[in-house]
C-alpha cells in the first residue's frame, strides 16, 4: 500500500523546508557528514512509514532529528561487528541528550555549518563545493554543470573536503569573536563566488545561470538572518541589485547588452528597493566595507532612470572610497571607466593605461575591452581595434566573444 498523497505532500514540503536545518543539527550531533547525510535520509523514510499512522508531529523538524540520530546510532552499532573503533561512538551519541528544537532555534546549526564548509583550511574550490552540496543541498551533478566540471572531479573534491575535516579536526563550530571578521570574510567572499558564476559565468554558451545566483541570494539572507552583520546587509544588498538587471542583460537571443543600452523598465523593482533598503541599513551602522561601498554603487545606478541620468560623480567618489578600503587593479579599472564618463575617454584612459602598465590585468579581457571602447570614442580606430582584438583572444564567454566580434566588424 502506498503513501497517501497528503502525507506525501506534507513530508516533501517538510523535506524542502527543513531538512538542511535538520543535516546541521545532525552533523553536530553525529560528528560526521555522510553518518548525518545517511540519518536524514533514514529520518524521512520512517516519516513516510509512520505519519500516515500516527499524523504529522507538531514539530517535525525535533522529530526527525531524533529519529535520525538513533537510526545513526543503530547503524553504528551494527558496523561494530566489522570495526570495533565504533562501539565507543555509538555509546558516547547513545547517552548525548538530544537538542531540544528551543535550543537549536538559539544558535542555528546551519551558520556551524556553513562556517566548517568555508574553513580557510579548505581549498577555496572545495569551500565552494562543500557549501553548494551540503547547506544548499544540490546535487553534485548540478553543481558540476553549473562549474563546468566532470562530476567524478566535482565529487573528489567534496570527498577530499570532508576527508580535510576529519583529519584536521576542523571544529564543527562558531568561530569566536577574535575569529569572526576573518572567518566571516570567507563565508562572504564563498557565497559572492557563487553568485558572480550565476551572474557572469566564466565561460560556456550562455551569459548567466539563474540558479547558481539565486543560490547565492538564498545563502546570503540564511547568514544575514543568522548573523546580522553590515557587510552581510553589503553583501546581500549588492547581489539583488546585480541580479535585478537580469532580465534587461541579454536579448532576445542571448547576446550580451551592455548597461547604457538596457531596458530598464526590465529591472526587478523589488529587488532594487530590497537592496537599497539594505544598503542603507549598512551605512547607517558606520561600519561600511567593501560589499557595502559596491552596493553603494550598483545602489547609484538602480536609481537612475536613463542613462545620463547617472551620477558617475558620486559613483567615482564611491570608487575613490573602495580603492582605499580594498585596493585592487579592477577597482582602479572600475573607477578609471567612471572617470571616463565623468570627465570624458581622454581622462578615463590616461587611468586605464595607467592601471594596465603594472601588468596585473594583462590577461583580463574586460580591461581590453574597456581599453578598446575609449579608444574608439576618441577616434584611435587602430589602437580600438588591437585592444578588441586582445580582449577576444582573452574571452571564453560566447555572448561576450559574439560581442566583441561585432564591435570589431563595426571598425571595420
Amino acid at each position: 500500500m502506498g503513501v497517501p498523497s497528503q502525507i506525501q505532500k506534507q513530508v516533501d514540503a517538510v523535506y524542502r523546508a527543513e531538512s538542511r536545518r535538520v543535516f546541521a543539527t545532525l552533523i553536530r550531533l553525529l560528528g560526521d557528514f555522510d553518518l548525518a547525510e545517511e540519518a536524514l535520509h533514514d529520518a524521512f523514510a520512517v516519516a513516510l512509514e509512520r505519519w500516515p499512522r500516527e499524523g504529522t508531529p507538531s514539530n517535525p523538524r525535533a522529530w526527525l532529528v531524533s529519529v535520525g540520530r538513533f537510526r545513526a546510532i543503530d547503524t553504528l552499532r551494527r558496523r561494530t561487528r566489522f570495526d570495533a573503533s565504533l562501539a565507543e561512538l555509538a555509546q558516547r551519541l547513545d547517552t548525548a541528550a538530544i537538542a531540544t528544537a528551543e535550543e537549536a532555534d538559539v544558535e542555528d546549526d546551519r551558520l556551524r555549518l556553513i562556517f566548517t564548509c568555508c574553513h580557510p583550511a579548505l581549498p577555496q574550490d572545495a569551500q565552494v563545493a562543500l557549501t553548494l552540496r551540503e547547506v544548499c543541498g544540490l546535487r553534485t551533478e548540478e553543481i558540476a554543470s553549473a562549474f563546468l566540471v566532470a562530476p567524478p572531479t566535482l565529487a573528489q573534491r567534496i570527498v577530499r573536503a570532508k576527508a580535510k575535516i576529519r583529519a584536521a579536526g576542523i571544529p564543527y563550530q562558531v568561530p569566536s569573536i577574535e575569529d569572526l571578521p576573518d572567518r566571516l570574510d570567507t563565508v562572504l567572499q564563498v557565497i559572492y563566488l557563487v553568485f558572480n558564476e550565476g551572474y557572469a559565468a566564466s565561460s560556456g554558451a550562455a551569459l548567466t545561470r539563474a540558479d547558481l545566483s539565486g543560490e547565492a541570494i538564498r545563502l546570503g539572507r540564511l547568514v544575514l538572518e543568522l548573523l546580522p552583520d553590515p557587510e552581510v546587509m553589503g553583501l546581500l544588498a549588492l547581489m539583488l541589485l546585480q541580479e535585478s538587471r537580469r532580465a534587461a542583460r541579454t536579448s532576445p537571443t542571448g547576446d550580451l547588452v551592455l548597461l547604457a543600452d538596457q531596458d530598464r523598465a526590465l529591472w526587478n523593482r523589488a529587488q532594487i528597493a530590497e537592496g537599497r533598503s539594505l544598503v542603507q541599513q549598512a551605512l547607517a551602522t558606520g561600519q561600511v566595507g567593501p560589499y557595502g561601498l559596491q552596493a553603494a554603487i550598483a545602489a547609484v545606478h538602480a536609481e537612475a532612470l536613463s542613462p545620463a541620468a547617472t551620477d558617475w560623480a558620486q559613483i567615482v567618489g564611491l570608487y575613490s572610497l573602495l580603492a582605499q578600503v580594498e585596493p585592487s587593479p579592477v577597482v582602479q579599472l572600475n573607477r578609471a571607466v567612471a572617470v571616463a564618463m565623468r570627465d570624458g575617454p581622454q581622462a578615463g584612459l590616461q587611468l586605464l593605461d595607467e592601471v594596465l602598465a603594472d601588468g596585473n590585468l594583462a590577461h583580463y579581457h574586460l580591461a581590453h575591452a574597456a581599453r578598446a571602447d575609449l579608444c574608439r570614442q576618441l577616434g584611435e580606430m587602430a589602437e580600438a581595434k588591437e585592444s578588441y582584438q586582445r580582449a577576444l583572444d582573452l574571452v571564453k564567454q560566447e555572448p561576450e566573444r559574439r560581442f566583441l566580434e561585432g564591435r570589431l566588424r563595426e571598425l571595420a
